[in-house]
């Protein structure tokens, strides 16, 4: 990756700030990034002006390459229109991918955080929070558990993302986190199908931080799922990251 664009991108997200004093831009390309991404994971909902964007855009681009792109017609179904894959989403190509947003839809604000809300985030580019922060403004509210909103991907590989709000589970799981977490892949579904997607990669919702059982969870998005490919023609990816989750849905795949 180009360490000159990444210095360009680092110098104007520090311009853009009055409570960072002078910081020194390391000489490797990893530790650039990590400011870059911290710097981006900061940075208040705002427009950027075109020069940082098509640098950005290249750069970003650049970086997914490198990372390497799967692209959902290299894949298998592990039964009739579902898909299981193990790997990073943010290097997905298909139509839809789904993000675990909070409900201020506007992305991790932790420096380099590890959730898939801050990949997101930093791999789509800094015109994806200020499309969240806009639709936010404009329906005057967070974002309600349950529902989903659609914003354009930006520099990510898929067509699309969704953003879906999950339920939190902080101690007993109940019934009304079990309808509320199968809202969220319902409401998923059907804005993919209003937009004329053909494929959607779903994360595990509301697992991890969020609190929601991993086994739970997955027999909640698989039912889900299956009753709505009943009446619907799209695609549906289950993407994992870790190898229990994979292992949770490859046992409960397959078989009806």
């Amino acid at each position: 990756m180009n360490g000159k664009t990444l210095e360009y991108l680092i110098n104007y997200l520090l311009s853009e700030r009055n409570d960072i004093g002078d910081i020194e831009i390391p000489e490797n390309d990893s530790d650039k990034f990590r400011m870059y991404r911290s710097l981006v994971n900061i940075r208040p909902a705002g427009k950027a002006d075109e020069a940082f964007l098509q640098a950005e855009d290249e750069y970003l681009t650049a970086a997914a390459e490198e990372k390497g792109i799967t692209d959902i017609a290299d894949l298998s179904p592990i039964e009739n229109g579902v898909y299981l894959w193990k790997g990073d989403i943010t290097t997905l190509k298909c139509g839809a991918i789904v993000n675990a947003a909070d409900s201020g839809m506007t992305g991790c604000w932790r420096p380099c955080h590890s959730c898939i809300d801050n990949c997101i985030h930093t791999f789509a580019g800094v015109r994806l929070r200020y499309k969240c922060n806009k639709i936010i403004q404009a329906q005057g509210h967070e974002e309600y558990t349950g529902t989903a909103k659609i914003t354009p991907a930006y520099n990510l590989p898929c067509g699309s993302v969704i953003h879906t709000v999950g339920p939190i589970v902080q101690d007993t799981l109940t019934e009304e986190h079990c309808r509320l977490l199968a809202s969220c892949y319902n409401s998923c579904l059907e804005l993919a199908v209003q937009n004329s997607i053909d494929s959607i990669a779903f994360c595990c919702i509301s697992t991890g931080v969020f609190g929601f059982p991993q086994e739970e969870a997955a027999q909640i998005a698989i039912k889900t799922v299956r009753s709505f490919l009943k009446n619907h023609d799209i695609k549906v990816i289950f993407n994992v990251f870790k190898e229990d989750d994979y292992e949770i849905y490859k046992r409960l795949l397959g078989r009806n």
